[in-house]
C-alpha cells in the first residue's frame, strides 16, 4: 500500500489532508485516503488508506483499510488490510489488523490481535476496552 518494505510512498489520490496546524475534533468520515499531520480528537474512518505523520496527534478511535502510524495516537486501531508502525510512532490503544509491521523504537501499550478484522467493528471496540 504504502510502498515496499518500510519504504513508505504517499498514496497517489488524496482526498484529505489534515496540516500542521490544524485541529479537528469530531467524527471525521471519508471514502479516500487521508494523511494527518496536525491534531485530531474524536474518531476517524476511511474505506481507504490513512497515513498519520510523526508530529501528528490523534485521541480518536481509528478505521481504515490500511494505515502507516509515525505519530501519536490514544485510541484503538482498526485496519482491515495492514498497519505499518514506524520507529517514531506512540500508541496507547488496541490495533486490530490482518498484517502488522513495527518497526525498532515504536511504542504500543495495548492489546494486538491478528486476523478478525471482518468481525470487530469500531462500535464494538466499547464492550473490549481496557486502555485508561
Amino acid at each position: 500500500m504504502f510502498g515496499k518494505e518500510n519504504n513508505f510512498e504517499q498514496p497517489k489520490e488524496i482526498e484529505t489532508v489534515i496540516g500542521a496546524s490544524v485541529k479537528v475534533e469530531g467524527d471525521f468520515v471519508s471514502a479516500g485516503n487521508i494523511i494527518i499531520r496536525g491534531i485530531v480528537n474524536g474518531s476517524i474512518k476511511t474505506q481507504k488508506n490513512l497515513s498519520i505523520e510523526e508530529k501528528a496527534v490523534v485521541n480518536a478511535n481509528i478505521e481504515a483499510e490500511s494505515i502507516k502510524i509515525a505519530g501519536t495516537i490514544k485510541g484503538d486501531v482498526i485496519a482491515k488490510n495492514e498497519i505499518s508502525i514506524l520507529s517514531k510512532a506512540q500508541i496507547k490503544g488496541n490495533i486490530i489488523t490482518n498484517s502488522l509491521s513495527i518497526e525498532k523504537g515504536a511504542v504500543i501499550n495495548g492489546n494486538v490481535t491478528m486476523g478478525q478484522t471482518e468481525k470487530i467493528k469500531l462500535e464494538d471496540k466499547d464492550k473490549n476496552k481496557n486502555i485508561k
